[in-house]
């Protein structure tokens, strides 16, 4: 697609909603706060430890993961939390749910870095 005077609007607005969405997420999702810090910690890491640019991104990528992930999960949770208050099975499956994509996205960082940074220090 490319981009002319009839779509360059839309495209601001979708830029705008999706800054609107990260600004929200950073106020209001202290899950959302603690990976962004961690993310710039490890992001200057990655960069330092990754010998290639392929390993670059490859650290670099599961750290964006696991914020993107963070973000759909803050979203299910607004949503079950809009639907209603009532506890229903449910809505319960789908928060856990997606808390558990969140912690498998923690896994990945994990062995993807444990990856990257042991085959720099194996012999072989």
């Amino acid at each position: 697609m490319s981009v002319n005077k009839k779509n360059a609007p839309h495209l601001i607005r979708s830029f705008r909603w999706s800054l609107a969405g990260l600004v929200a997420a950073f106020r209001h999702e202290t899950a959302f706060r603690q990976e962004i810090f961690f993310f710039c910690v490890l992001a200057p890491s990655a960069l330092l430890f990754g010998e290639s640019g392929a390993e670059q991104a490859l650290l670099l990528g599961s750290l964006m993961l696991v914020l993107i992930v963070e973000l759909l999960n803050s979203a299910v949770e607004a949503v079950v939390d809009r639907v209603g208050e009532e506890i229903h099975p449910l809505s319960g499956r789908a928060t856990d749910l997606a808390s558990a994509a969140v912690f498998l996205s923690i896994i990945n960082v994990t062995l993807v870095w444990g990856a990257v940074l042991l085959n720099q220090h194996l012999p072989f």
